[in-house]
């Protein structure tokens, strides 16, 4: 018995492996399309709280994820190179052709058997993005192989400020490495103990306290574990709707 309940895992394991289509080499397929924007700042914005992916840093190749890649908020950020599958849909896919996005935005499911129902892996790309792996006048899906990499940013990380009063809201923005941002503690200058913050939705953390006419630390760990501390990167003369940026980047 304790052997067949071994094999029994083992073929529930390789099953969900086949499921969500898992290559040899790493790559994992998936289904693609865009959402029709152009790249107008104002049209890229999404659930992760990103207002202007531009000013967030990471430009018109962006994509919302199905909830099976969103993770309630968690992929925020993250990057993945997405390529489309030539064998599968020589029609519309350009050869050889690869773009990287950022996840900014999520894909809800429907009720209909929609692409970006559990469990499937679908990314809902910008038009700019789309339009670097496939032929322009497809309006429908492509399949494609996807992976996570490593985000390379310009400049530092950024601490965009919300709120009001004693209730305090960041959104990080432009962080690299991973992308996706695990957890985050800030400090103010007139305190010596870390207060930890709590992912309010997407990319914006909250604490509590008035943290108003202090400078503020950031320690911010992401997702593979790499931590960083941003020591007083926000002066003490901040106010909400701010954006500070860091000298330090993950890699």
């Amino acid at each position: 018995m304790e052997m067949k309940g071994k094999y029994l895992v083992t073929i529930i394991l390789l099953v969900g492996t086949l499921s969500v289509g898992m290559c040899s080499n790493g790559w994992i397929s998936a289904h693609a399309t865009y959402y029709g924007v152009n790249d107008s700042p104002a049209s890229l914005g999404g659930a992760c709280g990103y207002d202007n992916p531009y000013h967030a840093g990471f430009g018109a190749h962006t994509a919302a994820l199905s909830g099976a890649l969103f993770r309630s908020g968690e992929s925020c950020g993250e990057c993945y190179q997405v390529r489309c599958d030539y064998r599968a849909d020589p029609k519309w896919c350009l050869r050889g052709a690869a773009v990287t996005v950022t996840a900014t935005n999520f894909c809800p499911s429907n009720n209909n058997g929609g692409w970006c129902n559990l469990p499937r892996h679908h990314f809902d790309m910008s038009m700019p993005a789309f339009f670097r792996i496939a032929r322009r006048g497809n309006e429908g899906i492509v399949p494609v192989f996807y992976r996570r990499v490593g985000c390379r940013r310009r400049g530092g990380v950024r601490f965009t400020m919300r709120g009001q009063g004693n209730f305090n809201m960041v959104i990080l923005s432009n962080v690299g490495a991973s992308g996706a941002v695990k957890a985050v503690a800030v400090r103010g200058s007139r305190g010596k103990t870390w207060l930890q913050m709590t992912r309010n939705w997407g990319a914006n953390w909250q604490s509590s306290g008035d943290l108003r006419g202090q400078r503020l630390s950031f320690r911010v760990t992401l997702l593979d574990r790499k931590t960083m501390t941003f020591l007083n990167v926000v002066p003490s003369s901040w106010w909400f709707g701010q954006t500070f940026s860091s000298r330090g980047q993950f890699h």
